[in-house]
């Protein structure tokens, strides 16, 4: 049996083999998805009205049980290795038709959807799920077609999840009970043994890395605002290093907080929505993404609640990875469109545990393509099982390894192409630890690092004098409006400055370790721009 929402589509299911499912949901408005999950006890209802659901074992995304189908047409563009694992054409068929079993005479719900806000670039994506949370958070997530364009929607790729169906590692040549394996040929996702909902948005942005770049269009982990006058910034990051807190500024438009394309007269939003980390998050410094928590249409993703719907936003008891997934016109200043033009800023962002990067450095081209290759930030002692003592330096290659089908040198060559083309102004933004390292030196003060970024986005900053960093080469300014110019040198903050240049060593040691595996890929302008050992 077929249920329709307000939004209908003339195409079913049956090119999935999900014919036979008990009832198929299509295209459900939030509060239809409400109703379905708060009384299908998938997830309860805050006093905010925001949906809060909880993901069991799993929090996060499962790095180590995602693969890629190995097969004929994509199997030479794929950079194999740790992040790209091969999986067998034959077990994925055979996994597949056993998650459709599973399947038959139970309930899905439909979402047809478009990944990319720019029509030229776009993909149609049709995502199905086992639960209507899940089926909400990709409502949230992606950008919904007008109702005359549901009507024939044909979907390029198609997203099959079901959290309630698991792997047998021993037939299934799957690592674990979970599985998130994409297949380039049969354009098909299949996600089982997780209801981490961000593992569907991310198999998305994965699609998309894999088939941009062939249109000369470099996808990018990172946010993007706008200002006034049209002058776009993109900020790339890791998760942690502040992408979505210093992109959702009032004084700017946001295009989008995670996901872009940057083609040859635009960057647009992947998403309709975003994803934003809400563990401690606080009213004064970010009350655009708090309001988000307390509004019917959020998802909120293993958010502490209480028996009478009261949110704890400090409790980190289920795990530090807290989430909320929104409409991206829930922010007030959120662009409707998606697009800008050509950037006149890229801002690379790093949270330094080791307290040595500047709050703020000036990047050549040639620097700027060495640090989007390295990726780098750090992890913090203590958050992590098995990490000691001391901050773990991370580097995810083009600030999204875990996303990235194709080799690194692909994405940063269109990334050196795209700066020189446009005269775009690169930094290199510390949102990490000042005074020291985690555990004798502080975190960043925000207000110190949103005026850093803003004197760099409205060209102030170009303009003051610049000091040399003798271990990365990079360029510091040595004033900044707003700023005490004492902190901008890191050394200078370091009470022990034989301990600063010791710990920086360090950090130009791991970087250039990190970087052996690029030598080969870049040239010797970019070679020459990298950190050297004293």
């Amino acid at each position: 049996m077929e249920t329709k929402g307000s939004r209908i589509s003339s195409y079913g299911l049956e090119n999935q083999g999900l014919g036979g499912v008990g009832v198929s949901h299509w295209n459900f408005t939030a509060p239809d998805l409400y109703t379905e999950a708060l009384k299908r006890g998938e997830a309860k209802l805050s006093e905010g009205g925001a949906l809060v659901a909880i993901t069991g074992q799993h929090t996060g995304r499962s790095a180590n049980d995602k693969f890629i189908v190995e097969e004929d047409c994509s199997k030479e563009n794929i950079w194999w290795g740790k992040v790209n694992k091969p999986f067998e054409a034959t077990k994925f068929a055979s996994l597949h038709k056993k998650m459709i079993a599973h399947l038959q005479d139970r309930e899905v719900f439909v979402q047809d959807c478009y990944a990319g806000a720019d029509k030229n670039h776009r993909l149609r994506v049709r995502i199905i799920t086992e639960c209507a949370w899940h089926n909400l958070f990709a409502r949230n997530m992606f950008i919904q077609p007008a109702d005359e364009e549901l009507d024939d929607f044909v979907p390029e790729f198609t997203i099959l999840q079901c959290p309630s169906f698991e792997a047998d590692p021993a037939i299934d040549g799957t690592r674990s009970e979970v599985f998130v394996l994409a297949n380039f040929a049969e354009k098909l996702v299949i996600i089982g043994g997780t209801s981490y909902a961000g593992e569907i948005k991310k198999s998305v942005f994965s699609i998309l890395n894999y088939l941009l770049p062939e249109k000369n269009v470099l996808p990018m982990h990172c946010s993007v605002n706008v200002s006034n006058e049209n002058e776009s910034a993109v900020f790339f990051g890791l998760s942690g290093t502040g992408k979505t807190t210093l992109s959702a500024d009032a004084s700017r438009m946001l295009i989008g907080d995670d996901e872009h394309g940057w083609a040859d007269d635009s960057v647009f939003n992947f998403e309709g929505g975003c994803y934003a980390k809400v563990i401690k998050l606080s009213q004064e410094a970010e009350p655009e993404i708090y309001a988000t928590t307390g509004r019917f249409g959020t998802v909120l993703e293993n958010v502490v609640m209480d028996e009478k719907g009261r949110l704890d936003l400090d409790d980190n008891s289920l795990t530090e990875n807290t989430r909320a997934s929104y409409p991206i016109n829930f922010i007030p200043n959120a662009s409707e469109t998606g697009i800008a033009g050509n950037p006149k800023n890229v801002i690379m962002l790093t949270a330094d545990a080791f307290g040595v990067l500047p709050p703020i450095s000036k990047l050549t081209p040639e620097q700027a393509m060495y640090h989007f290759l390295s990726g780098y930030t750090a992890k913090l002692a203590g958050t992590e099982k098995g990490l000691g003592n001391e901050p773990q330096a991370t580097f995810s290659t083009c600030f999204g390894a875990p996303f990235m089908p194709r080799h690194p040198s692909v994405y940063a060559k269109l990334l050196g192409e795209k700066i020189e083309a446009h005269g775009v102004n690169c930094w290199l933004v510390n949102t990490g630890w000042t005074g020291g390292a985690y555990g004798t030196g502080h975190r960043m003060p925000i207000k110190h690092t949103r005026a850093l970024v803003n004197a760099a986005l409205d060209g102030t900053l170009a303009n003051v004098d610049f000091e040399k960093d003798p271990f990365f080469g990079l360029s510091i300014p040595k004033s900044g409006e707003g700023v005490p110019s004492e902190i901008l040198n890191p050394r200078n903050t370091w009470a022990d400055k034989d301990a600063y240049d010791k710990q920086a060593a360090h950090l130009v040691s791991l970087f250039i370790e990190n970087f052996e595996q690029f030598i080969e890929y870049v040239d010797d302008e970019v070679m020459s721009s990298a950190p050297k050992r004293a």
